[in-house]
């Protein structure tokens, strides 16, 4: 199995992520002002929900803390956005 894959998006919809992740950085808000932001979201998760099997595997949630623990090497403090656990 490939460690990779791609996401195509139109110069629209990378242009509109581009500023959500930007206004992201700048206020630490997550939320989406538009629908446009929540399309470009869609099209992504779309695409991702056809080239991932894991989601659909039996052991999904120790491939997810796997991923999740893989990414976050390195990043000892809370990321921007991010809540302390058990803080809903």
């Amino acid at each position: 199995m490939s460690d990779s894959i791609a996401v195509h998006l139109s110069r629209d919809e990378a242009l509109v992520l581009f500023e959500f992740f930007a206004r992201f950085d700048q206020d630490n808000q997550f939320r989406l002002r538009n629908n446009s932001e929540f399309v470009a979201f869609m099209k992504i998760a779309g695409q991702l929900e056809k080239t991932l099997s894991e989601p659909f595997q039996e052991n999904y949630l120790d491939l997810l803390a796997s991923a999740q623990a893989n990414l976050a090497v390195g990043y000892e403090a809370l990321a921007l956005g991010v809540e302390p656990k058990g803080k809903t």
